[in-house]
This record gives structure tokens, sequence and C-alpha cells, in this order.
């Protein structure tokens, strides 16, 4: 018997396919957050300048630190268009923001509309425009385990029809479609590219497969909208200075929120 036999019957077998659908886990959330009094829309961005341009402005208050060894992850609590408001500071990468978010609803949270920045897949995906997810094709670890294995999960759709409603109130141009989740920027190879492209991909992000699995999990309506960052359309990479949007990045801060009110029943 060989060292790899003695580790299982299938040693090629890949761990994420062994989905366990017991609804408690050995650290619950609900067991070791306590609830408290949180607004019931949030908003999960991944703006670090925005939420820090909002405590700076004297416009939110911390709730929680929410303190994870990488630092803190506020979740802060705003006034927008007259009601509460949570705005949770998420952390890239779908571990670390599946488990903020899982905090997130064990405080109390009940609504949430992400807002972030993606990679550009095709060429009219152009810098700052908007695109409403639908769906998010897999290509990451956390979501295996909160749902079956597959090669898609969906986007809540009521949640999708209000987020894309208020985009529509506000007359914000946008384009609806899948993205490409992926835990491994630095091997998004050309051919991935292609690949991901032909699926029918807009964009590529590190969170969204994730966060639409968590959600689905504890039954609670999320919807996400990205904004074109870096361009993977063409021959070369090309940053496009992405990040320094900070106009782009407050205004679609504060839409998502309008939305996440608006998923609150």
């Amino acid at each position: 018997m060989t060292s790899e036999d003695a580790r299982g019957e299938a040693p090629h077998r890949s761990p994420l396919l062994e989905f366990d659908d017991s609804p408690r886990a050995f650290i619950e959330p609900s067991e070791q957050i306590r609830p408290r009094d949180v607004p019931a829309a949030c908003v999960v961005t991944f703006f670090g300048d925005s939420v820090r341009r909002l405590l700076e402005r004297g416009q939110a208050q911390v709730i929680s630190e929410n303190a994870w060894e990488d630092g803190p992850h506020p979740l802060l609590e705003i006034e927008h268009e007259g009601r509460r408001l949570a705005v949770l500071h998420s952390g890239v990468g779908a571990p670390l923001a599946a488990g903020l978010l899982e905090q997130a609803i064990a405080m109390g949270c009940r609504a949430f509309v992400v807002c972030g920045g993606a990679g550009a897949l095709v060429p009219t995906i152009t810098r700052g425009h908007l695109v409403v997810v639908t769906a998010a094709l897999r290509d990451e670890g956390t979501s295996h385990h909160y749902a079956p294995a597959g090669r898609w999960i969906d986007a809540d759709a009521a949640a999708v029809a209000t987020l894309t409603a208020t985009l529509q109130g506000h007359g914000v141009p946008f384009v609806s479609g899948p993205t490409w989740t992926t835990d491994a920027p630095y091997r998004e190879t050309p051919a991935k590219i292609a690949a991901r492209r032909e699926e029918g991909c807009l964009t590529v992000d590190m969170e969204a497969s994730a966060l639409a699995a968590v959600a689905a999990f504890r039954g609670v309506p999320l919807a996400q909208v990205l904004y074109g960052g870096d361009d993977l359309s063409g021959e070369t990479w090309d940053h496009r200075s992405w990040q320094s949007q900070a106009e782009v990045r407050d205004n679609l801060l504060a839409l998502a929120g309008s939305a996440a009110l608006r998923l609150v029943p």
C-alpha cells in the first residue's frame, strides 16, 4: 500500500467535492456572535478609501470593529435617505469576505448589496462601467462549503431585480451578466481568460460566487454590482489606475445603499 493509498480510497478526489449539508458547523456564527442593534440593510464594500472618507467626514459610526488577524474590518452605521444603513468594510478574497458576511448576518443584518471593482474581460466594460452580477463561475474554494459542487451559482433573482430597478431609477447606465470568481489573480492565464470570455463572463473578481453561496445558505437576499477596473481584454494587461476613482466608488456605495434599503421589507 502506498502512502497515497493510505490517505483514502480516492486520493485524487478534491475535498471541495465533499459537500456536507449539515446546517450547523462546529464554530457556528449565531452561537459565537451575539445579535445587536444593527440596521437591517447592509452594503458590503471593498472600498476602504470610501469607508475612510465616511469616517473622516463624521458621517458614520463604528458598530463593530470585526478585528481579524490582518486588522479591523469595521461594520459602520450611516444615515442614508433618512434611514439607518450598515456599511461593512469587507476583506479581499472569498474566505475573508464570506467570513465577514457571516458575522454581519449573525449580528442581525438581513439584506445585502455588494459593491466592488473587477477586471474587465471584454473591451466594452470601460473603466468605471457598472456590471450587475447575474451569476458567478465558481473558480474558488469557499462556495463549495456552502453549496454542492457545480460550475455556476446564480444570483438571487429578486435581489438583482431590486438592484437593477434602483440603478434605472437613478438613470445610471449598467450591463448585466456573469462574472468569473477566482482565488488566484496571478494565475489568470491567457487561455483561461479566453475560455471564461467564451462562457459569457464579463468580469473577473475574487469574491462574488462565495458571497452568493453564503447568502443562499443563510437565506438572506444579496445582490452584487461591480465597476470596470483593470482591463484583461487585450493583448496586455492595463491597470487603468482603476483604484483612483474616488467619485465612482463613493457614488456606487451610495447607490448600493439605496438598493439595500429597498430589499428590507
